[in-house]
């Protein structure tokens, strides 16, 4: 009797024993593990991370660490990390938290516009993504995937039209580039590209002289007039004469790119660069700036008109007055020259 006394207590026990583990599995499993102010935590997990830097990443939001890694490695993904950008909830159980990093990688959305180089181009995308600026530009720059895709270094900056897109976080540089090349040639459709052929450019000198156009007027619904002034010029076998032009051929002779140049004076119209179309009938080698796509379509569908000049109109700030001769233009420039010295603006 006594000794079924003492298996009974031992079952009890162990009864109790087993209902206290379960209950502890259930709890880790089951009860919200995570508490923050805000509703929702992004968390980053590198390219390479170990479990280990999951487990820092982590720290400031997980209530109880020790039922996390319980839960983490009976679930193998202590052994299976997966690199990316992860949103966790306030309230998230464990099992909800491994569930959302393994399969809950939350894409980008990424965004450039208005950049004068890939240099410029590297940095932005490089706050956005896991890629670092120098590995961006140095796959920017690569010659081998410059050559077998016809753009030499001075056009690739055309090759990134300017736009929001989705990336996951953890996209590497290549992956980037290989994904931008394709919005290229989504972007160039035929039709564009045969519009782009009727007025006598290719889709990189489009891009160029839209770059030129953008940076004369930012006003949208400006631009297919100057680009009509441009096309004017380009077509009769007149130099471009843009000041936006001679701007880029100063800062890319001294490298000094942050420099603000307010006024073009009349001895740098005589720097001898590429890019000084007072100099050069030319296209400029490639974009000065990264043109938006409402300045490249303003080339493809350039305004019909009789204009051959232009400059800032005094009276209404952002547009430009427009002259069929020179003669017109002069009285035009001489207004603003006026505006401008009065201001004191010297550079």
């Amino acid at each position: 009797m006594y000794i079924k006394k003492i298996l009974l207590a031992i079952a009890i026990l162990g009864l109790i024993g087993l209902s206290i583990f379960s209950y502890y599995i259930y709890t880790s499993i089951f009860s919200g593990n995570t508490s923050f102010s805000e509703d929702e935590k992004l968390v980053y997990v590198p390219t390479g991370a170990d479990y280990q830097t999951v487990i820092d990443s982590l720290q400031p939001y997980v209530e109880d660490m020790e039922s996390f890694d319980l839960i983490a490695r009976k679930k193998g993904y202590a052994s299976n990390i997966r690199a990316g950008r992860y949103a966790i909830k306030t309230g998230m159980n464990n099992n909800e938290l491994v569930n959302a990093l393994r399969s809950g990688n939350v894409p980008v959305k990424l965004t450039f516009n208005n950049q004068e180089r890939l240099e410029n181009l590297a940095g932005r995308v490089a706050q956005q993504i896991e890629a670092d600026s120098t590995a961006l530009i140095e796959v920017f720059k690569d010659e081998e995937f410059l050559t077998e895709n016809d753009f030499t270094e001075a056009e690739a900056l055309a090759m990134y039209i300017p736009n929001q897109y989705e990336f996951y976080w953890n996209t590497s540089a290549e992956e980037f580039r290989e994904r931008m090349k394709r919005e290229y040639n989504r972007f160039w459709t035929e039709e564009k590209r045969q519009k782009a052929e009727e007025i006598g450019l290719n889709p990189k000198e489009v891009s160029t002289l839209a770059s030129v156009v953008h940076k004369e007027t930012a006003k949208v619904d400006e631009r297919p007039k100057v680009a009509g002034v441009y096309m004017n010029r380009y077509k009769n076998g007149w130099k471009l004469d843009a000041d936006p032009t001679v701007i880029y051929a100063l800062k890319h002779k001294t490298q000094k790119w942050d420099t603000i140049i307010k006024r073009v004076l009349y001895k740098d119209l005589e720097l001898d660069s590429p890019y000084n179309t007072y100099i050069y009938k030319e296209l400029p080698p490639g974009p000065i700036f990264m043109p938006d796509i409402s300045a490249i379509n303003a080339v493809l569908n350039y305004e019909n008109h009789d204009y051959f000049y232009f400059v800032a109109d005094v009276e209404n700030f952002g547009y430009h007055k427009f002259a069929k001769n020179l003669a017109q233009h002069n009285r035009n420039k001489q207004e603003y020259v006026r505006w401008i010295n009065k201001q004191g603006v010297k550079r």
